[in-house]
């Protein structure tokens, strides 16, 4: 007779009201998995592939939620603000309006009501043999099975790759890297920033995490300077569908400009490596010249210096190319003048 699994394995739920309550529980926990909006994490417990003894959720920390003004022009986001809240933000949008873009096209209207920033930002990879329980190297197994030469990697990396060739699937990620932006990070007995740029590891590093994350941290809040408000910005997402679907590729950029010309820029490709790739020769290229045509003809392609692409995805090497070219020909996204 077959298996039918209608429940979700046992765990013990943790509800706290207070930072300092859940970072209490991570620490006398071991294991203990972090639930914020849910929607990675019961993918993971109704397949039975991850299997916690222990669940922190944290709804109902209200300091963990919010948008606030920074210094200097800057923003803090708490890690429990929902994508909604950040899309419509007016702060957001009038100052940072790659990210409010960006979290307006992440999935569908209703995860977006339930899905966290914090929670975007530490999704675990959608590589399919991955998640559908295979040992690969990221599981701690001795094969990256979308590496071989017969696999399925479509949506797999171009550059990057270290063994495994699983991709990041932030939307958010890639704004807030071209924002220049720091993750506040808590545990029991400290708090530290760390850059956005630095947040997120590849495999060279860490094949079975995606994030600096240890064990009992909690990532709080989102800090941006204000040192891009306001300028030029740019997000473009390319996927399958319209609707619910991760991107084939994405480009978040900042253009500080003046007198006609690109002074200064930050662009971020995502959805072609294992984390968002800051371009530096394409920042340094277009410094100094006009946000044009040619300028981003020639960006396009030193954008895609070194990549290595798999059986199925070579297609990423023209997406990603004319992303960037537009990203810096292109105009404005809406409340960047404001």
């Amino acid at each position: 007779m077959a298996i039918i699994r209608d429940m979700i394995p046992t765990f013990d739920l943790f509800q706290p009201t207070d930072i300092g309550e859940a970072l209490r529980l991570l620490d006398e926990h071991d294991g203990a998995w972090v639930l914020a909006g849910g929607l990675d994490s019961l993918d993971w417990f109704k397949d039975r592939i991850k299997r916690p003894e222990t669940v922190v959720e944290l709804t109902g920390v209200a300091d963990l939620a919010g948008i606030r003004e920074g210094e200097d022009g800057g923003l803090e986001i708490g890690a429990m603000t929902t994508l909604a809240e950040v899309a419509r933000s007016k702060l957001i949008r009038g100052r940072f309006p790659v990210l409010a873009q960006s979290a307006a096209e992440v999935a569908t209207p209703q995860i977006r009501n339930q899905g966290t920033l914090g929670g975007n930002l530490i999704q675990d990879t959608r590589c399919w043999y991955y998640r559908g329980g295979w040992p690969c190297y990221r599981a701690g197994g001795n094969i990256c099975y979308a590496g071989t030469p017969k696999s399925m990697n479509r949506e797999h990396a171009v550059i990057g790759q270290n063994r495994c060739v699983a991709v990041n699937g932030s939307d958010t990620a890639g704004a807030l890297m071209a924002l220049d932006a720091w993750m506040v990070i808590h545990s029991a007995d400290k708090e530290r920033e760390i850059a956005a740029a630095d947040f997120f590891l590849g495999p060279d590093i860490d094949i079975e995490r995606m994030t600096v994350l240890e064990p009992g941290e909690l990532l709080t809040a989102v800090r941006i300077p204000g040192n891009w408000a306001g300028t030029r910005q740019y997000w473009e997402k390319v996927r399958d569908r319209q609707s619910w679907d991760w991107a084939l590729a994405s480009v978040a950029a900042a253009f500080d400009e003046s007198d006609g010309l690109i002074r200064g820029a930050r662009i971020v490709v995502n959805g072609v490596a294992p984390t968002p790739v800051r371009i530096g020769a394409v920042e340094e290229f277009v410094s100094g010249r006009t946000a044009d045509d040619d300028t981003g003809l020639v960006a396009g392609e030193l954008a895609i210096r070194g990549f290595r692409p798999l059986r199925h995805n070579d297609f990423k090497l023209p997406l990603t190319r004319n992303l960037v070219r537009r990203a810096v020909r292109g105009g404005a996204l809406a409340g960047a003048a404001e």
